[in-house]
């Protein structure tokens, strides 16, 4: 089985933008009991969230995971496109395509308990 960076890399999910700006396409699954990467969900990094998918609640809480992963202020993480869908586009700023699939995957493994 290939590991999570592989596997993180594989998807397309994210790509470099320009210097330090990545989007990050990402599938959420609103209402679940932890906040977490879960895996890969058609080429989108899949996140499962507490919060429901009502009054931006989930869209908030997505952007508060992502800001904590990777050490960045919430203003650094911004919702560029599926403001009302599951499958979702981010734009993440001050951080680099291999600093983020190394924080990523590291996530996603625990979120698996390892491979």
């Amino acid at each position: 089985m290939p590991d999570a960076a592989s596997l993180i890399e594989q998807s397309g999910c994210l790509k470099a933008e320009d210097g330090s700006c990545l989007l990050l396409r990402i599938y959420v699954q609103p209402k679940s009991a932890k906040n977490m990467i879960s895996g890969i969900h058609e080429q989108a990094l899949k996140v499962k969230v507490n919060a429901p998918p009502v009054d931006g609640k989930a869209n908030k809480q997505v952007i508060q995971l992502f800001a904590k992963m990777l050490s960045l202020p919430k203003s650094n993480v911004l919702l560029v496109s599926g403001k009302q869908s599951r499958n979702k586009t981010l734009r993440i700023k001050g951080v680099t395509a291999d600093k983020a699939k190394e924080v990523f995957a590291a996530n996603f493994k625990n979120s698996l308990g390892g491979f």
